[in-house]
């Protein structure tokens, strides 16, 4: 069975190749995503699923860099740089071509080698801005 921290680093693999799919199969099936910045968690695989291809058809370039990936017990922690450009539909926000850079981290609980928690931080302001969209 694989360690949290190499799980995590699966996950930046299938983030990094925009495959929602390889993704999914990291999570359990009540895995729950709360992404602090945008509000209520998502819970289940479904919901995960359909926020990662959501996601990777807004910023089909998106990238995730680890600058630290931390373990303790059941728990993994990455610190990244990342960013992409808007190139498709997001919720109701047209493409505009803008790209992004931030960083942020993603807290991971991995139980019997899946995802069963994840929570991420990043600056929501300095995001939407950096897109042109409202911070509303």
């Amino acid at each position: 069975m694989k360690s949290p921290k190499e799980v995590v680093q699966d996950w930046v693999a299938a983030y990094n190749a925009r495959d929602p799919h390889a993704l999914i199969e990291l999570y359990h099936d009540d895995a729950e995503n709360h992404q602090v910045a945008f509000g209520s968690p998502l819970h289940g695989r479904e919901a995960l699923l359909e926020s990662f291809v959501s996601f990777f058809t807004a910023f089909p370039d998106n990238y995730t860099h680890p600058v630290n990936i931390f373990e303790d017990g059941e728990w993994a922690i990455v610190e990244w740089k990342g960013g992409g450009t808007f190139l498709g539909q997001l919720g109701d926000n047209a493409p505009n071509g803008k790209s992004y850079t931030l960083q942020g981290d993603g807290f991971f609980h991995v139980i019997n080698g899946k995802i069963k928690f994840q929570r991420g931080y990043i600056d929501r302001h300095t995001w939407l801005s950096q897109l042109g969209i409202s911070v509303a």
